[in-house]
């Protein structure tokens, strides 16, 4: 047997080798990537909704706030304005 065969039955064993390991490697990063995604389906389904619950409420609150708050303190500031106004009309006309 010449040196050439030799390395070449040695290449062949170590690639053969190389193979099943990185095949090895292959199926231990598939089950990691399952135990992510079911820890993720776990972990984050629920911050989700909670995050979702307070935009929510969030959105309910500044409704109300608006109905209640906002909306009569334009209208009573734009009657102020227009009562202002007017008076400073009348006001003009009587000089």
């Amino acid at each position: 047997m010449s040196n050439v065969e030799t390395i070449r039955d040695i290449s062949i064993i170590v690639l053969a080798i190389e193979t099943i390991v990185v095949q090895v490697i292959l199926v231990l990063l598939l089950l990691e990537i399952r135990s992510l995604s079911k820890m993720l389906r776990e972990n984050i389904y629920p911050i989700l909704q909670s995050a979702d619950e307070t935009a929510r409420t969030v959105r309910g609150t500044s409704v109300f706030v608006s109905d209640n708050v906002v909306s009569p303190v334009v209208r009573i500031s734009s009657l102020a304005a227009g009562v202002s106004e007017a008076l400073r009309v009348i006001a003009r006309r009587g000089q």
